[in-house]
């Protein structure tokens, strides 16, 4: 009788979040944001050191393995978190992520028109 009361205390208990799992996964997605912040800044300032603004082979590979290794990193780190069910650190982390790459983004853009508008620029007063 002991037994059958805690089988049925075990089946009534709710499942709770695996936390190690999703310190894990907020951990692959804080470090996948960081290479991809690293990413955009290689692209901004090889563009400034390099002629005429053009990437050379060797940043953009190293830019794009980069941007690759972070989104396997989140899209493994979002299946876990899913498969979980852990809802609330699925979307707060994947939100987050969104937000920060899009504002970098922004600036990555506005870098790319300041660069492509400064030697029309110059040459007009010049």
């Amino acid at each position: 009788m002991h037994a059958l009361v805690i089988l049925a205390a075990e089946a009534a208990a709710p499942d709770s979040v695996n936390l190690w799992g999703a310190l894990g996964c907020a951990v692959a997605y804080s470090a996948s944001l960081l290479a991809t912040l690293d990413a955009f800044a290689d692209l901004i300032l090889s563009r400034g050191d390099a002629p005429a603004g053009r990437l050379t082979p060797g940043v953009g590979l190293k830019s794009a393995s980069k941007l690759a290794a972070a989104a396997i990193a989140v899209i493994a780190a979002a299946i876990v978190l899913a498969l979980d069910e852990n809802w609330f650190a699925f979307l707060t982390l994947s939100i987050a992520f969104a937000v920060v790459v899009g504002i970098g983004l922004i600036v990555l853009m506005r870098h790319s028109r300041a660069m492509t508008a400064a030697p029309a620029r110059a040459s007009t007063t010049g």
